[in-house]
C-alpha cells in the first residue's frame, strides 16, 4: 500500500527495520558504544559497528557470542545501594584496551539505562576531563533514555569531585612559616 505522498509503505518498513537496527547502537565516540542487552545480540550490527569487546554490566547476563567478541561481565544489579563506581577502573581499562586495538566497545545493561549509562559516563568525566553535567549531556544526545538511577549519580558526583581534588595543589602552611 502506498502512502499519502507516493512511497511504498512495504519499502519504508523495511529500511526503518535496518535503521533501527543500526541505531539502536549509540555511537558515544570514536570506538565507543551504548546500547542494551537486545543490542548485544545483534551480532551483525556489532561486526558492522567494529565492536570488538563488548562489557556487560548486569547482575545475570552471559556472553552471546563468546567465539567471536571478547567479553568483560561486571555483575552488578541497579539498585541505588550498590557502589558501582568500585568497577570504574576495570572498565575504563577495557574500554581503553578495545580502543587501543583499534576496535570498538559496546557497554551495555539490560535496557541501556542506567548501569551502563553510569560506567560511560565516568569513563568520560575521567578520560576526556568532562564535568558530570557535560558528560551526562553528552551521552543524552547520542542515547535520549540514559538515566543512571539517583544511587549512581551520587557517585558520579562524588568521583569527579575526587578527579578534581586530584589536580589541584597542596598547601601547606607550615612551609610558609
Amino acid at each position: 500500500m502506498d502512502d499519502p505522498y507516493g512511497n511504498n509503505s512495504s519499502a519504508n518498513v523495511e529500511v526503518n527495520e535496518v535503521f533501527e537496527e543500526v541505531c539502536d547502537l549509540c555511537q558515544i565516540e570514536e570506538g565507543l558504544f551504548l546500547g542494551s542487552m537486545e543490542d548485544a545480540n545483534k551480532k551483525d550490527a556489532l561486526k558492522r559497528s567494529n565492536i570488538t569487546h563488548i562489557l556487560a554490566v548486569d547482575k545475570a547476563l552471559e556472553p552471546s557470542f563468546p567465539n567471536d567478541f571478547v567479553y568483560k561481565i561486571v555483575r552488578v544489579l541497579d539498585k541505588e545501594n550498590v557502589y558501582i563506581a568500585q568497577f570504574f577502573d576495570d572498565c575504563f581499562n577495557f574500554i581503553n584496551e578495545a580502543k587501543r586495538l583499534k576496535g570498538g566497545v559496546l557497554v551495555h545493561c539490560f535496557g541501556g539505562i542506567s548501569r551502563s549509562v553510569t560506567i560511560v559516563v565516568a569513563y568520560l568525566i575521567k578520560e576526556r576531563s568532562m564535568k558530570l553535567s557535560q558528560a551526562l549531556d553528552y551521552v543524552r544526545r547520542r542515547r535520549p533514555e540514559a538515566d543512571p538511577n539517583a544511587g549512581f549519580l551520587l557517585q558520579l558526583l562524588l568521583f569527579e569531585k575526587s578527579l578534581q581534588s586530584i589536580g589541584k595543589p597542596k598547601v601547606d602552611c607550615c612551609s610558609i612559616c
